[in-house]
């Protein structure tokens, strides 16, 4: 018989049932990878245009970058341990300050150097390859954070009172509220700000995501609500700084629009231009994304116009982006927005099962914050696509979904590192299953008295 077993073809299911991560968080990554391939496919003909190729190319292509997106979840998973994503989380904000230190001050150190796009100082040139430097930092200060939190509870933080003990007027970062200046709060603030410099809403989500660790963290909430008001002073206090003229950058300016501007108005104004003149062309454009998103929306109705037949995708640029949600709609209606919809909250439940079931405080916090930010970044991209008021109308790109290298592969290796502290949990869930008892218990004995009882029964006239 065992030689049967072992002889048996290697399927698919033989692998599944040896898998010994997280299903469902397997099965939600490699859908979302196949939606991000047809999606890719049927929404690039704009970019194959401009582009000078066409759509096969383009499909191939990213069937390449899922490939590597595959190969790195599993590489992840399968060599990385909870130990070793410990280690590498201390080095964190240390590595996310010196790239972020590269773009603040535009330094050109030779292999790297910082870049723009559109104006905005958001990319390193690493060897001719640009990489989009908050995606990575997203990632490295959550895994910070979940180190720091851990330190901090098995009070394993020594350099803040090597610091304290330098001067008299520093002593107050031997206490606790002093440690979690130095490790949390400050380099929360820090690379918020430094974040803000390249792009306003990267900023945002990330403070977002970070306090939201504080509080799955169990940091105390009037600290949580403190730092959050002191983060809204500082803001408040650099818009005010520019209105006076004192700082000078389109950032702020680029932000205010974003959040106030009002579409709907705007393309009422395209009647009081003549057709082809500049301020005509120049509100069409500034339009063309969010007016056609939900273009796209509208036209999709319940079921779609089915896949290959939209129309927005000639119309919106990088629809296959930042607009990848509106373009899924028109072409599968709301039932496909449900179908990612109900990925996503699958992830997040499952995700949190696995957070609860985790030993460790340290993989607690990790799991928790990377599955904040990964569903916390699709609802975002979510609402920015149906223009969700007091939303920013700026790229958040859906993840495992858009079209992008980048982000692709830093999210496929997000998802790699869940399924890697997920063993862990499936084994403690297995355990626990084996240890517990039944809710009913019966004897032999219990059981002989009722079958003679069910025979009396029968044998009664």
């Amino acid at each position: 018989m065992d030689k049967e077993n072992a002889a048996a073809p290697r399927t698919i299911w033989n692998w599944m049932d040896r898998f010994s991560g997280d299903k469902v968080i397997l099965m939600v990554a490699l859908f979302l990878m196949l939606i991000s391939v047809i999606s890719v496919f049927s929404s690039t003909p704009k970019l194959a245009l401009e582009t000078g190729t066409d759509r096969i190319s383009i499909m191939m292509n990213q069937l390449v970058i899922v490939g590597i997106g595959v190969a790195l979840m599993f590489a992840f998973y399968l060599f990385g341990k909870s130990s070793l994503y410990h280690r590498v989380s201390s080095l964190g904000f240390i590595l996310s300050f010196a790239i972020l230190l590269i773009l603040v001050f535009n330094l050109n150190l030779g292999l790297v150097r910082a870049g723009d796009i559109n104006g905005a100082r958001r990319i390193l040139v690493v060897m001719g390859k640009q990489i989009h430097v908050y995606e990575f930092v997203k990632v490295m200060m959550i895994m910070y954070l979940a180190w720091a939190l851990d330190a901090f509870k098995n009070d394993e933080l020594r350099l803040s009172s090597r610091i304290a003990s330098l001067h008299p007027r520093l002593g107050w970062l031997d206490g606790a509220f002093g440690r979690k200046c130095f490790y949390l709060y400050g380099p929360i603030l820090l690379v918020t700000g430094m974040v803000m410099m390249g792009s306003n809403s990267s900023a945002i989500f990330l403070f977002l995501i970070m306090v939201l660790m504080l509080m799955v963290g169990g940091i105390d909430m009037k600290e949580v609500f403190a730092i959050g008001g002191i983060a809204a002073l500082i803001i408040l206090l650099i818009f005010g700084a520019h209105k006076v003229g004192l700082i000078k950058t389109s950032r702020l300016d680029t932000a205010v629009s974003r959040v106030m501007d009002d579409k709907l108005h705007k393309l009422d104004s395209l009647d009081y231009y003549p057709r082809g003149s500049n301020d005509f062309n120049r509100i069409k454009d500034e339009l063309n994304q969010p007016v056609g998103a939900m273009l796209a929306i509208q036209e999709g109705g319940l079921v779609g116009k089915g896949f290959g037949r939209s129309t927005q995708k000639y119309a919106v640029p990088v629809i296959f982006g930042d607009y990848i949600f509106s373009f899924i709609i028109e072409e599968t209606g709301i039932l496909g927005a449900i179908v990612i919809i109900l990925l996503f909250f699958s992830l997040l439940a499952r995700g949190t099962l696995v957070a609860k079931e985790c030993d460790k405080y340290y993989d607690k916090v990790l799991v928790s914050g990377l599955i904040i930010l990964i569903v916390g970044q699709a609802f975002m991209h979510m609402a920015v696509n149906v223009h969700l008021p007091l939303v920013p109308q700026t790229g958040q790109t859906l993840p495992l979904v858009s079209h992008g290298t980048n982000s692709f592969l830093v999210f496929s290796m997000v998802f790699g590192i869940l399924l890697s502290i997920s063993k862990d949990a499936r084994e403690n869930m297995a355990l626990r299953e084996e240890k517990a008892e039944p809710i009913i218990t019966r004897t032999p004995d219990d059981v002989r008295d009722s079958l003679n009882d069910l025979d009396n029964l029968e044998s009664e006239p």
